[in-house]
């Protein structure tokens, strides 16, 4: 018995040695190096009824994009418009619905535009997003603004929240990015811990670009013979941009919190025309000034009742110059400006039943000068309210469900007042396997889009007997998760895999379609009628924790979808599919890296995108047949530790193939392009 108990307590004194030279490393590595968070995850049930495709962290840093346009490419179910080079324009199309079916979130709130309801999502940065997600339908959550219950899809932006460790109160971050067609991007940011729970968040940037690219010009007869094909320069897309962001951050008690941001971005750029009849340059400009202060505060109350109030204002100025005579002649100013308040409650009545209440009121105006036919000044004004009620509830761990009403009252000085338009919307999720992340999902919801100043008042375009748009939309999901996560520190096998298919159904309404005629900055606007839209969205992620220390990242999405204008039997184009929908899109992308004990990090990234074919008018003949493009993206990284100090370097190589395409017919993509980057934090 005595050598027993001798014998433990040895052991124990032997491995309390160990562990001890292993703490005391351990320390001594942790004042050099940082390492970086590990995440260690049970299986849990997703909370989500609609499951959002999301970019986050790391994940987002990897891919080979610049923009948060660029990122949103490989999602499932997305078109993007994109007009060209680092300034060149880019919107977002999600399931055929429309850029302005679409909302945009910035930190919690709506990102607006009256004039044209577009928003440049080229102007975004990665440099200070935190996640971006995509929802088709809405949020799960019923405690949100009201008008985010009245869009088809939401895209919601995050920008970087600080974080420190015990004893930080300073992070400091600078990159510099170079590359092709004479790319500089340098950014720099700075957090500060002001208080225990106040802190500050700094970042800025400037992009250049001359936008000068090689491209090809080449067209094919419908006979087969080629009408020309040559190589040529593009020109007139250089880019001039600033952007400066400031947040201040403040968490108090357990439940509330408060958030101040302001944001302004400053950009002058060529608009690159469309290369039609031998025409190389193009002498429109483009000056934009986008800046809005916006403030967010949060608590909740008696453990049941939470509130939620948002401000905004923003002024957004334009300027748009056109003096070649090949074209309409044009010097426009426009000045918008937006005001915009949300209050919205929830109660929890019962642990397995919530219900939620909100009001926004949005003031807008726009202020057009006309400077080439004498000075005129128009003025426009529109008032709009939602507002809206939901519910939600749990059936033990089988059902999730929720469902709201909206009423929408939009009214324009310059038009009569309009009656208020109710649209609702029910979602659905089934788990018949409570310990299996295994769900179904369906929603049917109503949305409602009111013309924008453009569509209706534009001298030369707009059309002031458009109707709003009503679109009606159905989906159905099945959704499998299955999470094994180890440390990727340890040799032990971990996994991750998360897979989902969709079918959706939407039937839109004398909708609204603008495509460029000449000139990109101005468009063509009617109502098609009716179109139909069916579409089949897959995508899967999967998460390898490897020996070694290695990671295996995969993530691949396809979409199959047809959108077909229905609206008279009688018309040419009765039941073709319209403008710039492709049948047949889908991405992918493998990334393999590799983190060493003291936190250094290397890996690469492969990425491929592909949009089939499609057509740039309403008829589909072989005319206005548009190739299908693909592009292949490589990148390598390094990130290294010295001291408090992180060094990372990446090169990217963009189209590595070099292929010629076109993302909107006549406006020629960038070839073979690289860039590079070193980026410092601390």
């Amino acid at each position: 018995m005595t050598k027993r108990i001798f014998f433990i307590l040895v052991t124990a004194l032997c491995a309390r040695s160990v562990f001890a030279i292993d703490e005391a490393e351990l320390d001594s590595m942790a004042r050099d190096f940082r390492i970086e968070e590990v995440e260690v995850t049970a299986r849990a049930l997703s909370k989500d009824i609609i499951v959002p495709q999301t970019l986050k962290g790391a994940e987002l840093q990897r891919l080979n994009a610049l923009s948060v346009a660029d990122a949103l490419r490989y999602f499932s179910g997305v078109q993007l418009k994109d007009y060209g080079g680092v300034g060149g324009i880019k919107t977002i199309n999600v399931r055929s619905m429309g850029s302005q079916h679409t909302a945009v979130y910035y930190n919690g709130v709506q990102l607006g535009n009256a004039q044209n309801g577009q928003v440049d999502l080229g102007r975004f940065s990665l440099d200070n997003m935190e996640e971006i997600q995509l929802f088709n339908g809405q949020k799960s959550d019923i405690f949100q603004s009201a008008r985010e219950f009245g869009s088809a899809g939401n895209v919601y932006l995050t920008s970087r929240k600080p974080y420190f460790n015990a004893g930080e109160r300073v992070h400091v971050r600078a990159k510099m990015r170079c590359g092709s067609f004479a790319l500089a991007n340098p950014n720099v940011g700075v957090d500060v811990k002001l208080a225990e729970n106040l802190s500050m968040t700094l970042d800025a940037e400037y992009v250049y670009s001359d936008g000068k690219y090689p491209f090809r010009y080449r067209r094919v007869l419908p006979t087969g013979e080629t009408a020309y094909d040559t190589t040529a320069i593009r020109q007139n897309g250089d880019v001039n941009a600033v952007r400066a962001e400031i947040g201040l951050h403040h968490y108090y008690r357990t439940t509330g919190f408060w958030r101040l941001h302001a944001y302004n971005y400053w950009s002058e750029r060529g608009v690159p025309g469309a290369i039609v009849n031998n025409v190389w340059r193009n002498g429109e400009r483009l000056w934009d000034r986008n800046s809005f202060v916006q403030a967010t505060w949060q608590d909740e109350w008696f453990n049941r009742w939470s509130t939620r109030l948002l401000v905004k204002y923003a002024n957004d100025y334009t300027h748009y110059r056109n003096y070649d005579v090949r074209l309409l002649p044009s010097d426009n100013e426009y000045t918008q400006q937006e005001v915009y308040l949300s209050l919205a409650n929830k109660v929890q009545l019962f642990k397995w039943w919530d219900v939620s209440f909100a009001y926004d009121y949005q003031f807008n105006t726009l202020k057009k000068d006309e400077w080439v036919s004498g000075s005129t000044d128009e003025w426009f004004t529109r008032h709009s309210h939602w507002l809206s009620a939901a519910t939600a509830f749990n059936i033990k761990e089988y059902v999730r469900a929720q469902a709201s009403v909206l009423m929408t009252h939009v009214t324009n000085y310059q038009s009569p007042m309009t009656n208020p338009k109710i649209t609702p919307g029910i979602f659905v999720s089934f788990r018949p396997y409570p310990k299996i992340d295994l769900s179904i999902n369906a929603f049917y919801k109503h949305s409602y889009r009111y013309p924008t100043f453009n569509d209706l008042y534009y001298t030369d375009l707009g059309n002031a007997n458009l109707r709003p748009e009503l679109a009606r939309q159905h989906s159905v999901e099945l959704a499998y998760k299955i999470t094994n996560h180890q440390s990727p520190i340890t040799n032990q096998f971990g996994y991750e895999i998360a897979a989902s298919i969709s079918y959706y159904y939407n039937r839109v309404t004398d909708k609204i379609i603008a495509y460029p005629k000449g000139q990109q900055f101005r468009w063509t606007m009617l109502n098609l009628g009716t179109v139909k839209i069916n579409g089949l969205d897959a995508k899967a992620d999967v998460s390898l924790h490897l020996p070694l220390r290695f990671t295996l990242r995969t993530r691949i999405n396809y979409t199959y979808q047809t959108a077909i204008d229905v609206t008279n039997p009688n018309d040419t184009y009765y039941g073709h599919q319209i403008p710039y929908i492709p049948w047949h899109s889908g991405s992918a992308v493998v990334g393999l890296d590799w983190r060493s004990l003291r936190g250094d990090h290397y890996g690469f990234n492969y990425s491929f995108i592909y949009v089939g074919e499609r057509y740039s008018q309403q008829e589909n003949i072989i005319y206005n047949y548009v190739q299908p493009w693909y592009t292949h993206d490589l990148s390598v990284y390094g990130e290294w530790g010295i001291k408090r100090w992180w060094i990372k370097a990446n090169i990217e190589l963009n189209n590595m193939l070099g292929q010629d395409y076109e993302v909107i017919q006549n406006y020629p993509m960038p070839k073979q392009n690289v860039r590079c980057t070193l980026a410092v934090r601390y």
